[in-house]
């Protein structure tokens, strides 16, 4: 073998062009198909997980605004309820005052009551959007889960199928060695 110092020929260079455009030719034919079926695999994969993702970012987003608009149409019902209420009350209390004091000292009372009733209502309220919210965010976190498991299956299936490094540079090494006739083949 010559070394790095000299210079090397044409001839020299030639041979190791031809060489290693052997090699590339037969790496090909060997393992070609193999890592174009890993490429197509990784690429599948990826695909399906960014649909997973988009069908859950989809999903989340969908029950996040059914949520918001359930909340806001209840906490416009409970509102103009109370409005309401707070009308009616009024009015049957100037009527009722003119008439009798006592009655409306009792129906202040009432109010009060009523009004402790929708800030009651409106906790209530809270606490079950709290409670849902906590539900979607222990779905969304399973889901997640999930979705990560799933993959993490697919990376380990993927990595059980895949050549060894050092099997496949033996392979590369003893074929090497066969084609200079530096091995020999074994007797039958």
């Amino acid at each position: 073998m010559a070394s790095s110092t000299e210079p090397k020929t044409d001839a020299t260079e030639a041979g190791e062009t031809q060489e290693g455009t052997n090699v590339n030719k037969i790496r090909d034919i060997l393992f070609g198909s193999q890592m174009r079926d890993y490429e197509r695999r990784f690429a599948g994969l990826e695909d399906r997980l960014g649909k997973a993702i988009d069908s859950l970012r989809e999903e989340i987003k969908k029950q996040m605004e059914t949520l918001e608009v359930f909340t806001r149409e209840e906490l416009e019902s409970l509102g103009q309820r109370l409005k309401t209420e707070k009308a009616d009350r009024a009015d049957s209390l100037k009527q009722l005052a003119r008439e009798l004091q006592e009655a409306s000292k009792g129906l202040e009372k009432k109010l009060a009551e009523n009004e402790e009733q929708a800030a009651s209502s409106q906790s209530d309220l809270r606490a079950k959007i709290l409670e849902q919210s906590k539900t979607f965010s222990k779905e969304i976190e399973r889901l997640q889960r999930e979705v990560a498991a799933n993959l993490d299956r697919e990376i380990q299936a993927l990595r059980l199928e895949k050549v060894d490094r050092a099997g496949l540079a033996d392979l590369f090494n003893e074929f090497g060695l066969r084609l200079k006739d530096q091995l020999p083949l074994p007797k039958e």
